[in-house]
C-alpha cells in the first residue's frame, strides 16, 4: 500500500456579504495580495496558501485566521493607523521552553468574525 502524504494547506475559504468590501478591507487594510476575483469569489496569498472568500451563501461562523507577522507590536501599529480595531493590544499567550515567546493581538473582520495576528520571539 502506497505511503500518502499530504502536502502544506492550499486554500482557506470563509464566506462574506459583500465581496468587493470584503475585497478592499483584505487588500487595502490588511494588505494582504490580491490574486483575482471572478464573481462572488476573491482570492488572496497568505505566504502560499490562498484564501478564498465566497460571497454566494450566508456567512457562516468559521475558524480564527492566525496571520504570522514577523513584528506583532509593528503590525499592530500598522493596522490600528488602518482602522483595524483590536481586541486588546499584543501579549504574550506562550513561553517555550527555550525561551521563545507567542505573542498575540486578536481583530475582527468585517462579519465579526475573529482574526488575530502572532509573532514569535527568540531569545
Amino acid at each position: 500500500m502506497a505511503t500518502l502524504q499530504l502536502g502544506p494547506l492550499h486554500q482557506i475559504a470563509r464566506t462574506v456579504r459583500d465581496i468587493a468590501a470584503s475585497e478592499r478591507w483584505y487588500r487595502d487594510t490588511l494588505g494582504l495580495p490580491h490574486l483575482y476575483t471572478f464573481g462572488a469569489l476573491a482570492f488572496f496569498d497568505l505566504a502560499g496558501t490562498r484564501l478564498m472568500l465566497d460571497a454566494h451563501g450566508p456567512v457562516q461562523p468559521e475558524s480564527i485566521l492566525y496571520l504570522r507577522v514577523p513584528d506583532v507590536r509593528a503590525a499592530h501599529q500598522v493596522l490600528s493607523a488602518r482602522g483595524v480595531r483590536f481586541e486588546s493590544a499584543p501579549h504574550l499567550i506562550h513561553r517555550h521552553a527555550d525561551g521563545t515567546e507567542e505573542w498575540l493581538a486578536a481583530f475582527r473582520d468585517l462579519e465579526e468574525r475573529p482574526l488575530a495576528i502572532m509573532a514569535q520571539v527568540r531569545p
